[in-house]
């Protein structure tokens, strides 16, 4: 793509939005620019962000850190470079362990993962195959660890972030440069690019 199929919102008069913007900033550093091509209609972004935050809210063992592994996971499967480096920066925002950040394409054997995140990770990973890959295997290992309410946690993450993967992917929303900075220091060695993100 030679431009993203829709330009951020330039909305400044409205407070509310303003407001949500400075969560984001936050969060991640900056309002990611998905949420400011949503905003052309307001509607669709005001939902997403409620959605987002109803997610993100941590009301068991499933950590801020984890979940945005999870949704690493998840992006990388789909595809979505945009949504990649924005997890991975989160997670480190989040205080992801350094060596879970190096090694996450490794998730299923290396040391640095407990036994309930490598379940955790492989349902992202089979929840986001097309076909769907979840089967009693996936299923019994994840409930071995964590409890229906979390589940429900690690699987609203996925969701949102198979939300997310088709906007991005879609929009060829361009990524910013901070969250280019967290793509190229934790992903670039194993092949990530910025892709049709840069303009």
């Amino acid at each position: 793509m030679k431009r993203p199929l829709v330009h951020p919102s330039t909305e400044k008069e409205d407070k509310d939005f303003q407001d949500l913007i400075r969560f984001f900033n936050e969060t991640l550093g900056f309002c990611p620019n998905s949420v400011k091509t949503m905003y052309h209609r307001p509607s669709i972004a005001y939902a997403f962000i409620a959605l987002n935050k109803a997610v993100m809210e941590n009301k068991g063992r499933v950590t801020s850190s984890l979940k945005r592994l999870i949704g690493y996971i998840s992006s990388n499967v789909a595809g979505c470079r945009y949504c990649q480096a924005h997890t991975i920066r989160a997670a480190e925002r989040y205080g992801a362990d350094e060596e879970k950040l190096a090694n996450i394409w490794d998730f299923r054997t290396h040391p640095a993962f407990s036994e309930a995140e490598r379940a955790a990770l492989e349902f992202a990973f089979a929840s986001s195959v097309i076909p769907n890959a979840v089967d009693d295997a996936v299923a019994e290992k994840l409930r071995l660890y964590w409890n229906e309410g979390e589940i429900v946690e690690i699987l609203g993450v996925i969701a949102l972030f198979g939300y997310l993967n088709r906007w991005n992917d879609s929009m060829g929303t361009e990524l910013e440069k901070e969250a280019i900075e967290s793509g190229d220091k934790h992903l670039k060695e194993n092949g990530w690019t910025v892709g049709k993100h840069q303009y």
